[in-house]
């Protein structure tokens, strides 16, 4: 187990042609661009996951590669539990890493890739001894059955399978430290439910500082102990999901996070709708902290209903308000009945003020902080 600690962390790369991440977020220019991280700091508390959420190519994987040695830093430290890991190689840090293609040794079987650790050591009585009970337990943890998987090769392996021997290579390592990037992106839906469960037990059975990659929300709202934000070589914000969730640090996180994939995350309007005040504001306020009501009130917002959707499996209706020329998205109770063009107030319960960079400056509402 170790702490984490990254201070001024720097690293810059030549500009290159975008990659298909870019492609697929929409950027088909085809321009060279070039991508650096500046002073970068984070700090991993022991025994805790920290999980490195942000939109493709923000630089989470680059990030796991620097904290691991396996990219050499321009400038800054990375100290593990104090310790400067400057001149330390990949191989002495005690890491144990699974990557998203799980890297499997293609001419070893299951077995071996387990213990690949050892296989790499001069063999000794001992060792021998060490490796075959690291293998049996790692074997019970996984559930991984060993007179079904151990002498196959990789090449014959679903992806589940491959996933659980990756895994238990990294355990049989006695690691320090965690590194995972994105370990299930190749596994269906259901397998990804399955072994997250089980990796979220794992971790909390080692109790090993983990820092695990991913763009998935509901990923990192399981794993998580902390999460930091990543946008491009930046951390914007870090902390518990619930409490990024609820103060956002500026309007990128709080349009980043979002639990309810059926809603905008965040709806986004002129201060001046809310009130006099705050003309030179935006007003964020989240579809769950939205009244709406059949008639006027102290400090409502009229509207038009534009568009309904009815979610039956979650008792909701999903409102779609015209103000002005903005719309506001409201999640309501199923059992209100609303109507195509009736006219609406909209009461905000909660909201967040920005400024004109995009910071959060206060919350208003019940419960703000």
């Amino acid at each position: 187990m170790a702490k984490i600690e990254l201070i001024n962390v720097c690293k810059s790369f030549p500009a290159r042609k975008p990659g298909l991440a870019a492609w697929r977020a929409g950027d088909h220019s085809g321009r060279r661009r070039a991508f650096a991280i500046h002073n970068l700091n984070l700090t991993v508390p022991q025994s805790k996951t920290m999980v490195l959420l942000g939109p493709s190519g923000c630089g989470k994987t680059t990030l796991l590669c620097l904290i691991a040695g396996l990219i050499p830093l321009d400038a800054g430290m990375i100290r593990y539990d104090g310790v400067d890991m400057r001149d330390t190689p990949p191989g002495q840090r005690r890491i144990g890493m699974l990557f998203q293609n799980y890297a499997l040794y293609p001419h070893m079987t299951a077995k071996t890739n387990i213990l690949s650790y050892f296989v790499f050591h001069k063999k000794t009585p001992a060792l021998s001894a060490e490796a075959q009970a690291k293998y049996q337990r790692t074997s019970e943890l996984l559930g991984v059955d060993i007179t079904y998987l151990q002498d196959r090769l990789p090449t014959t392996l679903s992806g589940g399978e491959k996933q659980r021997v990756a895994l238990g290579r990294c355990i049989t390592r006695d690691p320090a430290l965690f590194l995972l990037d994105e370990p299930f992106s190749n596994l269906d839906q259901k397998l990804r439910e399955k072994y997250r469960a089980n990796l979220k037990s794992l971790l909390n059975q080692f109790n090993i500082t983990t820092v695990y990659v991913t763009h998935d929300q509901h990923e990192a709202l399981i794993l998580a102990d902390y999460i930091a934000i990543m946008d491009i070589g930046t951390i914007d914000q870090v902390g518990t999901y619930e409490d990024i969730y609820d103060r956002p640090k500026n309007i990128f996180i709080a349009e980043f996070l979002n639990p309810n994939s059926d809603t905008p995350p965040i709806n986004l309007l002129d201060g001046a709708r809310v009130a006099p005040g705050l003309a030179e504001m935006r007003v964020g306020v989240r579809p769950e902290d939205i009244e709406v009501m059949r008639e006027s009130s102290a400090g409502s917002i009229r509207g038009t209903v534009k568009d309904r959707l009815r979610l039956p499996v979650q008792r909701l209706t999903i409102l779609t308000v015209r103000v002005g020329e903005s719309e506001i998205v409201a999640r309501v109770p199923i059992s209100e009945t609303w109507a195509l063009n009736d006219a609406v107030w909209l009461r905000l319960q909660r909201y967040h003020l920005f400024d004109k960079t995009g910071l959060r400056v206060n919350t208003v509402g019940a419960g703000h902080i």
